[in-house]
């Protein structure tokens, strides 16, 4: 492997990507003098830096509060890097199929080194506020949350699921296992969403050949229309178009 030297890098990137770094970390809106406290960049040139990456779509800037967070363009960055199988296309017509039989948002979201992220959503009912839109990392507890802590490999989750679980009562911990043990086993997960009251979702697993997680496809709506076990009409569909998805990417 080659051993690239300290001198062949451009520092002024290496800063800026330290910046990028530090927002992304975070994970929440953050302040000028927030992110100046993180980087201890100087307040002249770390104005320079945030408005170039907000000219780029890099950042995103509010123009009520002044914070920044990570923009559309990275979002269409980290689309493009987990689309190497080019799964959203793929995967995109049954999206619109099960919007059509659910009259429910529908969404795919895929891993990223934070959790896993939506990045593609189908909503028909505008009405519905679900609290989630593309780009939005989704906690352990939720439908597909639970997808991917059944089907990841251990080692590539570890630092999220930590992290997640100690948000989670002890005393529930172990259910959670369990009840992932029962998802990898019927390729369906459900959950009351921890992200709106009143909101559930059921997700189901995209899986390839080798049986590796390309990502879920999950729907979401009010709690009373949304299936809460594997047995109701709409799961054993889901299900069904689960095995018909994952087999377009050679999973049996």
């Amino acid at each position: 492997m080659e051993v690239i030297k300290k001198g062949t890098t451009i520092q002024s990137l290496e800063v800026g990507m330290s910046i990028i770094e530090a927002i992304a970390q975070q994970g929440s809106p953050l302040k000028f003098s927030d992110i100046q406290e993180l980087t201890q960049i100087t307040k002249s040139n770390l104005y320079k830096y945030l408005n170039t990456f907000t000219l780029l779509g890099i950042l995103y800037r509010y123009k009520d509060t002044g914070e920044y967070v990570l923009g559309s363009k990275l979002i269409e960055y980290g689309m493009a890097a987990v689309d190497q199988e080019n799964v959203i296309d793929r995967i995109t017509p049954f999206m619109h199929e099960i919007n059509e039989k659910f009259s429910n948002t529908v969404l795919f979201s895929s891993w990223t080194h934070n959790g896993p992220m939506i990045v593609k959503e189908l909503n028909k009912n505008r009405g519905l506020n679900i609290g989630a839109q593309i780009g939005t990392l989704l906690p352990l507890r939720s439908a597909s949350g639970k997808v991917f802590m059944a089907f990841m490999d251990e080692q590539m989750i570890r630092e999220w699921k930590e992290k997640e679980i100690m948000q989670i009562p002890p005393e529930k911990v172990g259910l959670l296992e369990e009840e992932c043990k029962t998802i990898r086993e019927k390729e369906v997960s459900f959950a009351r969403e921890p992200l709106v009251p009143s909101v559930s979702s059921v997700s189901i697993p995209v899986l390839n050949y080798k049986k590796k997680l390309l990502g879920s496809v999950t729907v979401v709506g009010f709690s009373e229309v949304i299936p809460q076990n594997e047995h109701h009409e709409l799961s054993r569909y889901l299900i069904d178009i689960s095995k018909e998805i994952s087999g377009s990417f050679g999973y049996r």
